[in-house]
């Protein structure tokens, strides 16, 4: 998929179960929820997602940037070998986010962990402006926790100084590492 403009009330790109080997360039993406990996985890039976890669992309406007997201109460699946780079951000909530604890409209009647699997997964050189305060979310599954995520080159600052002084990084559950310039400061170990 390249060279698209994509504006919705929803995902600009959702990439679901059963998806493997997807390159994604050049996309134009909002308003919308963002570039998304997920829903997963909600049906019984789902195939694993991996070899995705997504690049050279611009996000304005979302209600999400990059998004992760897997059902909590899941059956076992996996998502691996994911890789965004290059990628604008322009008036972004939550430009980097894995959520593993995702049901909207209050659909999910569990507290039981996610388990869907995921790992190898790059953030390099991701810029621009975030809405909201948590520029980088890692919500991980307390079962099976976020493994060997990278962050490189990443320089995400508040888009309005005045509605947000700062932009952090929240992580829980997620084994990863940080490489190089990074703003805000990782919430994993940096290299």
């Amino acid at each position: 998929m390249r060279y698209i403009t994509v504006g919705s009330g929803d995902d600009c790109i959702s990439i679901g179960p059963g998806t493997y080997n997807v390159s994604i360039a050049n996309v134009n993406c909002g308003p919308g929820h963002g570039i998304s990996i997920g829903s997963l985890g909600k049906y019984q039976n789902e195939e694993n997602v991996a070899h995705i890669r997504v690049k050279n992309c611009t996000i304005a406007g979302t209600t999400n940037g990059l998004r992760i997201e897997t059902w909590p109460g899941s059956p076992a699946s996996e998502a691996f070998n994911i890789t965004f780079e290059d990628i604008n951000m322009k008036n972004v909530s939550n430009p980097i986010i894995i959520d593993q604890d995702y049901f909207p409209n209050n659909q999910c009647n569990t507290n039981a962990p996610s388990k869907v699997k995921l790992h190898d997964i790059a953030f390099r050189r991701i810029r621009g402006t975030s809405s909201t305060p948590e520029a980088v979310t890692f919500k991980c599954s307390k079962a099976y926790p976020c493994k060997d995520v990278s962050l490189l080159d990443i320089n995400l600052k508040p888009q309005f100084s005045s509605v947000v002084q700062k932009v952090e990084s929240m992580c829980s559950n997620v084994i990863g590492i940080a490489f190089r310039a990074q703003q805000p400061d990782p919430c994993v170990g940096k290299h």
